[in-house]
Parts: structure tokens; sequence; C-alpha cells
């Protein structure tokens, strides 16, 4: 199946329009390549001078990083790795400050539709969920040997799941039967349980992967890594672009951009800023960037993409 860019004309206008970008000469960094449908419109749309660095730590994304390098040289680079550890990889590639930073923090279709990831309830395939398959536990491991209380708290916090409590019970006496390895068998043991009425559009089953995914990825935590981290690689001007797909990535993207916008942090009843704090960025997208409907209607995954932006000061 093909991969399409979610966001892709809006993602791409706002990072070209970065001061270095601009100038012809910026370097983009997409730390997430993904399909690498972003990179290469950010390679079609600038000058032969701009160079785009693309990270990913999917070892499956490497052929498609390949493709790019053939067709615009030296313009592309791709650097195997997570996006958290943003510096170091940026260090070890001789790169210092940068002129766009993008960040689209869903799953590629290929991660999606490939049943052997394990990411899809929709595919038959091992529980695994892992985007580097070579390091971490499988969602399997959690799953069949977490306890009922550690499988409610990564239900409920990770997928805002509400039957996150009776979920974990089931799935704590199902495995004592027998172990839970496949995604269908997840899958079906939850669309099982969940009352008929109370089903939608959204399988039953999507909180609970989503949890299981961001848990075994520590996608949150690389998330905040990676945003603190590209904050202090921006050069002045520069711009940066996070697309998030769920209310618990966007609530963290708008909460660390809100604090690096603001200047004074003195109580009010200060009559003089002591604390010196200036803002480091300007807010360019306000409540932020929706999929339009003809999008949605192409794309229907990327119905609850949101994009928010920033320019650094």
């Amino acid at each position: 199946m093909e991969h399409i860019p979610v966001l892709l004309k809006e993602s791409i206008d706002i990072l070209l329009a970065g001061k270095g970008v601009v100038g012809g000469e910026g370097v983009v960094v997409d730390a997430t390549f993904g399909g690498g449908g972003h990179s290469r419109s950010l390679l079609e749309n600038s000058a032969p001078g701009v160079s785009v660095v693309a990270i990913d730590r999917d070892p499956e994304a490497a052929p498609r990083g390949q493709a790019l390098i053939v067709e615009f040289a030296s313009r592309f680079r791709l650097l195997a790795g997570n996006f958290a550890d943003l510096s170091w990889l940026l260090d070890n590639a001789g790169i210092g400050k940068i002129d766009g930073l993008l960040l689209d923090i869903g799953l590629s279709s290929y991660q999606l539709e490939e049943g052997g990831r394990g990411f899809s309830f929709q595919s038959e395939g091992p529980l695994d969920m892992r985007m580097d398959p070579t390091t971490g536990e499988p969602a399997a491991m959690i799953v069949n040997q977490a306890d009922c209380k550690t499988l409610t708290k990564i239900f409920r916090d990770f997928g805002e799941e509400p039957y996150a409590a009776a979920i974990a019970r089931k799935i704590v006496e199902s495995r004592s039967q027998k172990p839970l390895l496949t995604t269908r068998s997840l899958a079906a043991l939850i669309e099982a349980m969940v009352p008929i009425y109370k089903h939608s559009r959204r399988h039953p089953a999507t909180r609970v992967f989503q949890a299981l995914r961001i848990f075994v990825n520590d996608e949150l935590g690389a998330l905040g890594q990676v945003l603190d981290a590209g904050l202090e690689r921006l050069e002045c001007g520069a711009r940066m672009v996070v697309i998030s797909y769920h209310s618990l990535e966007d609530r963290l993207v708008k909460r660390i951009f809100r604090q690096a916008s603001k200047g004074c942090v003195c109580p009010p009843r200060v009559p003089v800023c002591g604390c010196g704090q200036q803002p480091r960025v300007k807010i360019l997208t306000g409540r932020g960037v929706r999929p339009q409907d003809s999008e949605i209607a192409l794309n229907p995954r990327s119905r609850s993409a949101c994009l928010r932006a920033i320019e650094s000061l």
C-alpha cells in the first residue's frame, strides 16, 4: 500500500518559509522519515543548496532512503536511530544548528500494513509493536506478564481507555488458559467483551493497541526529548512543525511550545521582572491546523491529525 503523507502541503509550506531555507542553503531535519513523502517534497520544492537530513529507527526505512540518495545525491542523508537522540545523531553526523525540523508522529502505512510488525489489529501477526524490532520488549511480553494494575494503568494513561480495568482483568484471566501472542487474539478478546451498543466507527481495540504501542516504544518520553533538543538546535528564524494524532501527543506539544513562547514568568505582584526570561519561539498555528475534508476523503487515517508549528526567535 502506498504511504500518503499527512498535511503535506501545509507542513512543507511552513518549513520552506523558514529564514535559512528561503536563503537557499538551509538544513532541514525530517526526524520521522517513514515513507519518505515529506522528505521528497522538501527536496523537490526547495533550492539546490537546501539539504534534508532524515532520521528513522525502523530498519525497513533504509531502502526508501536509498532511493532518495540515488535521486538527490548529497542533498539527502538518512540517519538510523531514535529521534529522541536527535542531538547525538546530529553531532555524530557533523551537523550543528538546523533551519527546519519536521516531526510526523504517526505510523507509516508500511508499518500498519505489514502484519508481521504487530501494529494493526486488522492484520494477523505477532504481538510485537516495536518501531525497532531489534531492541526493547515486544507488546506480547507486556500483555502476558504485567499484572492487572500495570495493564490498567497502561491502557488508561496511554490509551484513555474507559474500559481499562475490565479489559486488564479479562486479559489476565484469558492468558492463564492460553497466552495472547497475536494481534487478532488480543483484538478478538476486546471486541467480544465490549457491548455492541458501545461500538462506534472506531474498533473497540483501537485505544488498547495505541496504549501498548506508546508504552512499548516510550513514544511520549521520546517526543518530549526531541522537542527539547529541537528547540536548542533551531537557528534564529528556523521553523519546527509537529503533526500529532491523538490528544496525549498534542497536549505535550502544545505545553512545550507554550512554555517556549513565554516571556517573563514572575508573579504578577512583582513590580519589576527578576527572571529575565525571554520568549524563545513564536507560535505560528494558533489552535493547530487540521486536514481539510478533501484530504480526509482521500486518506481517512489523516482525520485525527493536528499540526502545530513554531518559529525560533
